[in-house]
């Protein structure tokens, strides 16, 4: 589906913060990580513009009818991605490196689409084990009639440079998570190569290894790769729609980890069982997401 440049306007916050970022992650920085958890940082917004909502649920495969008056809480890094950016102002790893590992959203109450936004970003823990640091983040958005309505918790990968040679115990396999056979099919899915670039057009996440095949392939990846949160979208949509009766009030928690990259153009499936969501090819196959809901 075609997504108007035009709500890249809408964007430019969540742009710059990105963008810095990125420049921040270009010079070195040494010594030891920042103490954790870190200040809590705390901004007021405007509502969401609904022409941006209606385009971003049109992407991401939602019902603009499920969110009369309330806004969708897997539209969050909309606007909690520049507070979280600046949480890690002093972070001493090469975040142009950063990968997804996963996300748990708490929905305590629907989030008004009419209202100012409450968003409060903290960085809670880093563990580093010397091979990669996970970076815990927390960004939690209320209004005036809701407050902490909706707390989302995200945890960044961070692969660190391989020590000296020696010394290092190998490396244990890195477990594979499967589509378990017997679970059930809720929705099959044929991703064009343009679906990075939609995503960040509706929410700013203007990656280049999202949309740009060159950038892609020169970090390692054989094609542009779809964002963790845009599969999590149409996940959290595929289950509201076929599992809670296209009520998306009933959705309470969503607790997911980005298991491998999904390369674009591709062909996948959301599948389910006993509260456990995956998408991926196919029962039996490598998962690119698995999920628990309640």
């Amino acid at each position: 589906m075609a997504v108007s440049y035009l709500h890249l306007r809408h964007q430019l916050p969540v742009v710059a913060s990105l963008g810095a970022t990125a420049l921040g992650a270009l010079r070195p920085r040494h010594g030891a990580p920042p103490p954790t958890p870190g200040p809590e940082l705390t901004r007021t917004l405007a509502p969401r513009s609904p022409e941006l909502v209606r385009a971003y649920l049109r992407t991401v495969g939602g019902d603009p009818g499920a969110y009369r008056g309330v806004l969708p809480p897997h539209l969050f890094p909309q606007w909690g991605f520049p507070l979280a950016a600046r949480t890690l102002a002093g972070v001493p790893y090469p975040l142009h490196r950063v990968l997804n590992g996963g996300c748990r959203l708490e929905i305590h109450a629907p989030l008004p689409a009419d209202e100012p936004l409450h968003v409060r970003a903290q960085l809670m823990a880093i563990d580093d084990d010397g091979r990669r640091a996970v970076l815990q983040q927390r960004v939690t958005t209320g209004t005036a009639s809701a407050p902490d309505a909706l707390v989302a918790t995200l945890f960044a990968i961070v692969p660190l440079p391989k020590a000296g040679a020696g010394g290092d115990a190998p490396r244990a396999p890195k477990q594979v998570v499967r589509v378990p056979d017997d679970a059930a099919e809720l929705a099959y899915w044929r991703l064009g190569a343009d679906a990075g670039l939609a995503f960040a057009t509706v929410t700013g996440d203007i990656n280049p290894v999202h949309w740009s095949r060159r950038y892609a392939r020169a970090s390692g990846f054989r094609g542009t790769i779809l964002h963790g949160f845009a599969t999590m979208a149409r996940a959290i949509e595929g289950v509201i729609r076929t599992r809670l009766a296209g009520d998306a009030a009933r959705l309470r928690v969503w607790d997911a980890r980005f298991t491998r990259p999904l390369v674009l153009p591709a062909q996948v499936g959301l599948y389910a069982q006993d509260g456990h969501a995956w998408v991926g090819d196919a029962p039996g196959g490598p998962a690119y997401l698995a999920a628990t809901y309640g």
